[in-house]
């Protein structure tokens, strides 16, 4: 089960500002008027120490209030069948109408954790108001005012022991996970490795609806595939349905060690690739950006090298990634995509002796010591490679607080000089010594 936390409800209840609140960005759509959130809406967010995802369900679909409260009943659905936790939030100004009822009515058949998240608890008289939600029968009920903040540290607390940040693995295998928009050729790259028609594959966006997890063994490589539905904006969508593709492919990129993001080579890298981008980043996941239907561009005017260059200014700062040409259809470096996956898991999976990394660190800040500040100069001691499943060093330090953010990057691109770490990200913490 990925750490998906899933926040549901009817319009208005505030939704899309505690999800601003959680992510710690003012990312979604929010205004006064029912049904204003336009995109779905996904982001990372961490509390102690514990890391997930946060999705925002609000305003799916457009219609009369019939069909816009039955698109609520099916996000609520979905949430039951996908997340690790639900967010059921509620509106203590208007009190419990028949839409919140009948929403906690289906919450209280799931065996997940629900949290009833009761918004616009602002004051005294508000508070003695908001106590009539306990009646909707949940044992955990958080008064928050999600716009100022208040409450929320308190409901984080709760979700967060729910939050299993050590991947259940059914396989020690590599699992790798083809993600993107609709229509750039998932299936096919999927059915081209696999040579069998595992996926329906069809010029219609969309046709995936479900993430197909095959085992692959072949020329000496063994890892599990997993084909996800495309991420679709919601200005495209008219469907139920693609609520739920965007939830499992969420879900695929938290199952996954490594992401190939499947771009159209005659669409190029687009907003939505770099929201699942971001995520997979800041998920610590392996990327391998991958440029399909190469066969169909026109090699005059496009030269893969300055396409390359286009699509990592795009990607910038994070732009130490493989990117590899493909044609699925016509089975061109699909192999060599797949090569360079495996090299950028070995990459994530590296680790570094600690006398190695001194002998080597120690006198590269020697030669270019961090600037001064206030007149004093921290002096770095010893570094070491962290236990995490992804590249992490401690670099122990006299007083963490004078080595700047551009020092820290500093150190990062010598590790990345020194060593192969192309494909996935890099932490550098500052510890006191």
């Amino acid at each position: 089960m990925g750490n998906i936390v899933a926040i549901v409800g009817r319009p208005n209840v505030g939704k899309s500002t505690l999800y601003n609140r959680l992510v710690g960005a003012r990312d979604a759509i929010t205004d006064d008027f029912s049904g204003v959130t336009r995109d779905r809406k996904y982001g990372f967010s961490d509390w102690n120490g514990k890391r997930f995802t946060v999705v925002d369900t609000g305003g799916f679909v457009h219609g009369s209030d019939d069909v816009f409260e039955s698109a609520i009943r099916t996000q609520v659905s979905v949430a039951i069948n996908e997340a690790a936790v639900i967010l059921f939030m509620v509106d203590a100004q208007t009190g419990i109408t028949d839409l919140d009822e009948d929403i906690a009515k289906r919450l209280r058949r799931s065996t997940k954790p629900v949290f009833v998240v009761v918004n616009k608890v602002d004051n005294h008289s508000s508070y003695l108001d908001a106590n009539e939600f306990y009646s909707l029968g949940f044992e955990n009920v958080f008064f928050v005012a999600s716009i100022s903040g208040s409450g929320t540290g308190d409901l984080l607390d709760a979700v967060v022991e729910h939050i299993d940040n050590e991947p259940d693995l059914e396989t020690e295998l590599p699992k790798f996970a083809i993600i993107g928009r609709p229509n750039v050729g998932k299936s096919s790259l999927t059915n081209a490795l696999l040579g069998e028609e595992r996926n329906i594959v069809t010029p219609i966006a969309g046709t995936t609806r479900d993430p197909i997890h095959a085992h692959y063994n072949k020329f000496g490589m063994e890892f599990m595939l997993i084909d996800t539905a495309g991420i679709r904006k919601k200005a495209k969508v008219e469907e139920d349905l693609e609520f739920y593709s965007v939830m499992r492919a969420v879900k695929a990129v938290e199952e996954a060690d490594i992401c190939l993001l499947v771009i159209d080579a005659t669409q190029g890298l687009e907003a939505q690739d770099l929201a699942i981008l971001r995520l997979a980043q800041k998920r610590h996941k392996g990327i391998v950006i991958l440029v399909n239907k190469w066969d169909l561009v026109e090699k005059e005017t496009n030269t893969a090298r300055d396409y390359e260059q286009g699509i990592k200014a795009r990607m910038a700062p994070f732009d130490d990634v493989p990117v590899v040409f493909i044609s699925a259809t016509e089975k061109q470096r699909i192999f060599q995509a797949i090569e360079a996956a495996m090299e950028v898991y070995q990459n994530r999976t590296r680790k570094i002796k600690t006398s190695e990394l001194n002998d080597l660190m120690l006198p590269i800040i020697e030669a270019t010591p961090p600037p001064s500040v206030k007149g004093r100069y921290p002096k770095f001691k010893y570094i070491t490679q962290l236990p995490t499943h992804y590249p992490s060093f401690a670099f122990f330090v006299n007083n963490p607080n004078y080595v700047r953010d551009s020092y820290k990057q500093f150190l990062e691109n010598q590790l990345r000089k020194h060593f192969n770490f192309k494909g996935v990200t890099i932490e550098v913490y500052m510890r006191a010594k």
